[in-house]
């Protein structure tokens, strides 16, 4: 398993109220090039509000991520775990930057959560519109392992966020900007993000487990995790991205960044090869395992 962090899973992790919508949008000091259009997935009035930082942004992502869940939950889709994740996250997320002082720049912040939400929907919907060529590889892999059945639904879980951090994240700070417009640092803000995920991980994977796959939280089982550990695993994985981001903006000429790219496109793929070695079903068992996930689901999935 500490192959596929790249750290060690055995590490001990430990660990403001957004005005309505403010005058234009929050400045932004990264590259254009990875700022992803809002467009499909808001009206203008919304994208106006997420572009401004604005608290009403983030409860239309959510409504979207809850639309996704639904529909993936309510047909045992392997995909539903990793929405379950994302969903739970984000709400996790809505209330702490609502809490004064939770974050350094909660504008900024909220701008980051729509532009990342950007990402996905727009690898979901490719994916779903039979377009897997527009489709990054990393999240190939999470769709259709999800789609042929062959992981476990910690296996399921952690391609979604590898494909989500270590593939989409640097493109996002990138894109955003390591630093504010005065020069300090951003990374800060970044780390506080770990925090609230560690006080959420016990209740998400509890309720994977309760809905989707009760082996998510069974250490007697070969697909089951410790808190600890998942949490180690997604810390490791958002410094990764906090690195690599560093690495495109660092980039001085267009064949630098564009050999950067290639490199977090190469690195994804490979942790997700890792994953699917790790926590995918073995082959000669993977019917059966599948349909025994698929029959708890059919009466749990809530």
């Amino acid at each position: 398993m500490a192959f596929v962090l790249g750290v060690t899973v055995a590490a001990t992790v430990t660990f403001a109220a957004s005005p309505a919508r403010a005058d234009g949008p929050v400045p932004l000091t990264g590259l254009a090039d990875y700022q992803p259009s809002l467009a499909p997935w808001y009206t203008p009035d919304q994208v106006e509000d997420c572009l401004a930082g604005s608290d009403d942004c983030v409860p239309v992502t959510i409504g979207r991520m809850s639309a996704i869940l639904d529909a993936r939950a309510a047909a045992c889709d392997h995909l539903a775990p990793f929405a379950l994740a994302y969903l739970r996250t984000t709400q996790e997320y809505q209330t702490v930057a609502a809490e004064p002082g939770f974050f350094q720049d909660p504008r900024f912040v909220n701008v980051e959560d729509a532009f990342f939400a950007a990402y996905f929907f727009s690898a979901y919907d490719h994916w779903n519109a039979g377009d897997p060529a527009a489709v990054p590889q990393a999240w190939q892999i999470a769709f259709g392992a999800a789609r042929d059945r062959t992981m476990s639904g910690l296996g399921d879980i952690l391609l979604g966020m590898n494909a989500h951090i270590n593939r989409d994240l640097p493109y996002i700070l990138a894109g955003l900007g390591l630093v504010a417009p005065d020069g300090t640092s951003r990374h800060s803000d970044h780390e506080k993000v770990n925090v609230f995920l560690n006080m959420i991980v016990t209740s998400l994977l509890d309720e994977e487990a309760a809905r989707f796959d009760p082996t998510v939280n069974d250490l007697k089982s070969p697909f089951g995790i410790t808190y600890d550990a998942f949490m180690a695993i997604i810390v490791g994985w958002r410094e990764n991205a906090w690195l690599n981001a560093q690495r495109l903006v660092d980039a001085r000429t267009p064949a630098a960044r564009s050999a950067v790219a290639a490199s977090i496109e190469t690195e994804s793929v490979v942790l997700a090869r890792s994953v699917q070695t790790t926590f995918g079903y073995p082959p000669l068992l993977n019917a059966g395992l599948a349909a025994s996930r698929d029959r708890y689901c059919a009466t749990h999935h809530g």
